[in-house]
């Protein structure tokens, strides 16, 4: 059961957080253990309750902690660990210095959690909203080795790269997105409101309308009249979606596809082996073993598929296999890389050549964003074409026919 604690630690200091025990008592004791002297002590759902009427809103209203504020945290710790405080007063540090409630609850959590004897990397694994499972295993080598202050510079490194990739792919996303909105606004404005005043108009004249304005007309008609009923078909197709996809063989499936995409495919899959390599050599050059690497790199690729193809190489490498030559069975890696793999197994370079890896990657990622939006600009100036020769030969083109008529031309 958890308890809400307030209390006041050796230097006087107001202490809160929330402790897992079978009794009150018991987190008094824990706190007395710790130097912590208990001021309240109360069942958390008591406390976040009556206590706090409308804390569900103030939660269901709260600001994420995101992957960003998760980047600080990791530097501050790093700087905090670098100049020799103690892992605790660092947290207590940095809990009095933010502003964010999120992260004030996390540290706060991750506070008791050592009162209660936890090490950091359990305390992390607690959010794994924040904190992911390479980075939880990373933290846990840090703590076994004594290479904590390393380990934090090096994963403020991997979080940095991680968002600043984000962010490039969303830059050059922005354009075709909001292209893509526009012309989705424009046709439901053009079936609800442009056409029927066009059906208005053309219901005058008695004489034969073109196939394509019928077919527009009638579409349009349709539209106007069922909605609701296409409005909750969307609704229901995106939930059923979230759903197949929150499976293990939806997201496989779905990851797969990703991969195989004409032109987002590639810089998926490079995106995606560079996570790869720079995770690996980042667990690798921290002393895990290798088997345990490629099974926290697995998770850490974020596509269901590749990682299905990294956990094979783990098993071939357990059966004794090289590491090249299940790396060559996996069938997503290119030749160079292959060939780069091979030479790091024969001169114990595995680290540095994946470094490598992971850098070559992130070049031709980057070169491949950079022309995503040329790239997709033909293929948005074709759609926008398309429909504008539909409208045109669908309604402006009987509707001059119409008028050249009635004007006894």
């Amino acid at each position: 059961m958890n308890f809400a604690f307030k209390g006041r630690d050796g230097r006087g200091e107001r202490v809160e957080g929330l402790v897992d025990a079978a009794s009150s008592d018991a987190v008094a004791a824990q706190l007395m253990a710790g130097g912590v002297t208990p001021v309240s002590i109360e069942p958390a759902g008591a406390a976040a309750g009556p206590a706090e009427g409308g804390g569900w809103l103030k939660a269901l209203l709260a600001r994420p902690v995101t992957q960003e504020d998760a980047l600080v945290l990791t530097r501050q710790l790093y700087t905090l660990q670098k100049a020799g405080v103690p892992l605790l007063r660092s947290l207590a540090g940095l809990e009095a210095s933010t502003t964010h409630p999120g992260v004030i609850a996390l540290l706060q959590d991750v506070r008791a959690s050592l009162d209660q004897g936890r090490e950091l990397a359990a305390a992390f694994a607690r959010h794994p909203a924040v904190f992911g499972g390479f980075y939880v295993a990373m933290t846990r080598v840090g703590e076994l080795t004594g290479q904590l202050t390393e380990v934090f510079r090096r994963l403020s490194q991997h979080l940095e790269s991680e968002l600043d990739l984000r962010a490039r792919i969303r830059h050059a996303l922005r354009y075709p997105a909001m292209v893509l909105i526009a012309m989705g606004l424009a046709l439901v404005v053009i079936n609800l409101f442009v056409l029927p005043k066009f059906a208005e108009v053309f219901a005058h004249f008695k004489s034969e309308l073109p196939l394509m304005t019928r077919v527009l007309l009638g579409f349009s008609s349709w539209t106007v009249a069922w909605w609701p009923l296409l409005v909750a078909g969307a609704i229901g197709a995106a939930l059923a979606w979230r759903h197949r996809i929150a499976t293990p063989a939806g997201r496989y499936a779905w990851d797969r596809l990703k991969l195989r995409l004409p032109i987002a495919g590639p810089i998926v899959r490079k995106a995606t082996l560079a996570r790869f390599a720079r995770s690996f050599a980042l667990a690798s050059s921290s002393g895990v073993p290798i088997s345990q690497t490629m099974t926290v790199v697995a998770q850490t690729v974020d596509n269901a598929y590749i990682g299905a193809r990294i956990e094979q190489m783990r098993d071939g490498v357990e059966r004794g296999e090289s590491l090249s030559r299940c790396a060559t069975a996996s069938g997503v890696f290119t030749p160079i890389v292959l060939q780069m793999i091979a030479v790091g197994e024969e001169t114990g370079e595995l680290d540095t050549l994946m470094n490598e890896i992971a850098q070559m990657y992130e070049r031709e990622t980057d070169y491949a964003i950079k022309g995503l939006s040329a790239a997709i600009e033909p293929l948005l100036l074709a759609v926008i074409g398309a429909l504008v020769l539909v409208l045109a030969l669908g309604v402006f083109m009987p509707l001059w026919s119409l008028g050249q008529a009635a004007m006894g031309r």
